[in-house]
């Protein structure tokens, strides 16, 4: 990794999802986590999880997501850079909406995602 305190984040196209997955170009993660798909609108909220995938700390490349339901083309997908603290089991997803467990990292109190459109 280019240097040890790389700026955090999390980057995607809009992409074709029907095959049931999504992809993250890159993510540099803090410490072992997740990128974790959330449905999502103009708004900019994050709504419900529909997908997740392990990190590593560092630079992780090419990360994908097994998608937990059907994605429509034109749907709004947040993928959101998560931690893995405050959770019962260490490599276990646990967290729910507003949830503390495996919850979403924050720079500044901003939240380290990227947002995409399906294709």
């Amino acid at each position: 990794m280019a240097g040890a305190h790389a700026e955090l984040s999390v980057k995607a196209a809009d992409q074709d999802v029907s095959g049931g997955t999504v992809t993250a170009t890159s993510i540099v993660a803090p410490a072992n986590g997740w990128m974790v798909v959330h449905r999502t609108d103009a708004s900019g909220k994050p709504g419900p999880v529909v997908g997740y995938a392990p990190l590593k700390a560092g630079m992780n490349e090419n990360v994908s997501a097994i998608l937990t339901e059907p994605v429509k083309q034109g749907d709004m997908l947040m993928l959101m850079l998560h931690g893995e603290d405050g959770g019962m089991k260490t490599g276990i997803f646990e967290y729910t909406l507003g949830a503390k467990e495996d919850g979403p990292v924050k720079v500044d109190g901003k939240l380290v995602m990227d947002v995409i459109t399906a294709e």
